[in-house]
């Protein structure tokens, strides 16, 4: 199989697949940006994203203009492929950025699987869910133009996946019967060794066994529930006093907006909250394997969000056995059952926060069900899984059938 691989920071959430289809000995091509990681083995052509074009522009459409330059840019890259002779046999592709727009003008009878990973609303989702954050004015007619996008998106591609139902959920209903439910998958049978201690990039070593708070993040900031576990760390302190707190991720922004007056939301909660620095841990980003021994050494593991994009590190942490406190939030409640294999707690409740990690530090033991519960729900999202669905739809669409079933990938029987 001849598999193009489009995305902009390649591979993204499609590296599973990709390490798969080299070890089948299938011929993988990619398309990406410049600054993308690239994967061992993968001929990539890249592109460089350029500012937009000259002149006034309504701000609505600044995103959009910027997805029709790099969806250009794409279009030039397949048509050099095309003419040196490659004719790849799928297509797979995250259209977010608007990479795709054109490819089909290029490979019109190649199928074009897209990954629909998010489709805005201006209620019942990320947008005006934080009434810390006033949203912009208008807000709801800006992201009606940007699902434009979004919706030619799914206007040209041959299949769409989406990784969970609730993100399925918010697209169109006139789409949904088209979008099938596959998640990509995270947990590998390696990921779940025994880790007896992890050494911090503080030099501080931490073992197994020790009160250990995590909080995991691409970037610490709101979207991540960043501030309310900020605001919980006193009352855990005070409950806990020898409870070491490790905080992972980044000082950028994913998503939203940088604070006012401040460089990023670390510095922005430290400002208001007060707490002993000595045993709260920020490590940054760190390498995987490190990462992972952290999740491995942890007893309970915080993960909060906006109704937005189940994070991978949810998953990881369950597969480490971690007890997990999450937030009663959309799609959480698709892998997290309330008292069946972890805790939900109100978002915004940072009391409530930190007396169900209180309650699970000073436990003996008796949060163990949960914890193994969470580990059985983690392995239905197995890389195994993830990528044997995505090659049955790759086998499906070469040989010209689309009526794939969605496969039940969240059940809520643990």
């Amino acid at each position: 199989m001849k598999l193009l691989v489009i995305h902009q920071n390649f591979p993204g959430q499609f590296r599973h697949v990709v390490l798969a289809a080299l070890e089948r000995g299938d011929e993988v091509v990619a398309v990406g940006r410049d600054t993308a990681p690239g994967v061992a083995g993968v001929e990539i052509h890249r592109y460089r994203a350029t500012s937009r074009a000259p002149g006034n522009i309504h701000p609505y459409l600044i995103r959009y203009e910027q997805a029709v330059i790099d969806g250009q840019k794409v279009f030039e890259i397949l048509g050099r492929l095309k003419r040196s002779g490659y004719l790849p046999d799928v297509i797979l592709a995250h259209p977010g950025w608007g990479e795709t727009l054109f490819a089909k003008d290029v490979y019109a009878d190649t199928p074009l699987i897209h990954y629909c990973e998010y489709y805005y609303r201006a209620q019942g989702a990320d947008c005006g869910f934080d009434p810390e954050f006033r949203r912009a004015a208008r807000e709801s007619s800006r992201l009606r133009v940007l699902n434009s996008l979004h919706l030619l998106n799914l206007e040209h591609c041959d299949i769409a996946i989406a990784p969970t139902q609730w993100q399925r959920s918010l697209f169109p209903a006139a789409y949904r019967s088209a979008i099938r439910v596959i998640h990509e998958g995270v947990i590998q049978r390696a990921d779940l060794a025994k880790v007896g201690a992890v050494r911090l990039p503080n030099g501080i070593e931490l073992k197994a066994g020790q009160p250990i708070v995590t909080y995991v993040a691409r970037n610490l900031e709101p979207y991540r529930g960043f501030h309310s576990f900020m605001r919980a760390i006193p009352l855990i302190q005070a409950e806990c006093p020898d409870a070491q707190i490790i905080v992972v991720g980044g000082d950028g922004v994913s998503y939203g907006s940088k604070p006012v007056g401040y460089p990023d939301w670390r510095s922005r909660m430290e400002a208001e909250v007060s707490f002993d620095h000595s045993r709260v841990h920020f490590t940054g980003k760190l390498p995987y394997q490190t990462y992972r021994a952290v999740l491995a050494c942890s007893k309970v593991h915080v993960y909060l969000t906006y109704p937005f994009v189940l994070s991978w590190s949810l998953l990881e942490a369950m597969a480490s056995g971690c007890v997990v406190v999450a937030s009663d939030t959309a799609p959480v409640r698709e892998v997290i059952v309330e008292g069946a294999n972890g805790i939900l707690v109100d978002f915004f409740d940072h009391q409530e926060i930190a007396r169900s990690v209180s309650k699970v530090l000073k436990s003996a033991g008796e949060y163990g069900g949960l914890a193994s519960a969470a580990k059985l729900t983690a392995g239905r999202f197995s890389v195994e899984s993830g990528v044997s669905q995505y090659f049955e739809v790759f086998a499906s669409a070469i040989s010209g059938h689309s009526d794939i079933p969605t496969v039940p990938q969240f059940e809520r029987e643990v």
